[in-house]
């Protein structure tokens, strides 16, 4: 077992001990929970905002990096709730990753200046 199947299994164990119930969940309870761990993920970026002195203005702030990888990792349990929501499994995220950053290598290398809606739909 590699490091993301940990990963995803542990995120299911903590959804499960929450009430959430990946298996057979209907179409209104995916936007439902998609909306609910969506509005957390914002909030959790806030929060890594918040972790770097942001404001230019604003003399007192410091950079709390041990708080901001805290907040990443945040960050990680709430994507991987939302991969698990969409019935995605680890392969499923590796390869879609992988898919989209070869897109992505691609845009850089022509430019990128031109949008082609059509270049994401294969992941």
């Amino acid at each position: 077992m590699d490091k993301l199947d940990r990963i995803f299994e542990m995120q299911a164990k903590l959804s499960a001990r929450l009430g959430v119930n990946l298996k057979n969940l209907g179409e209104g309870e995916k936007i439902e929970w998609i909306l609910k761990y969506s509005r957390a993920l914002q909030q959790e970026i806030s929060e890594l905002i918040d972790s770097v002195p942001w404001k230019w203005w604003a003399k007192y702030q410091n950079f709390d990096e041990q708080n901001a990888r805290v907040e990443v990792i945040d960050i990680l349990h709430f994507l991987v709730s939302i991969a698990q929501i969409l019935g995605m499994t680890p392969e499923d995220l590796f390869e879609a990753y992988q898919k989209k950053n070869d897109i992505n290598h691609k845009r850089q290398d022509s430019g990128y200046a031109v949008k082609d809606k059509s270049d994401s739909r294969e992941i």
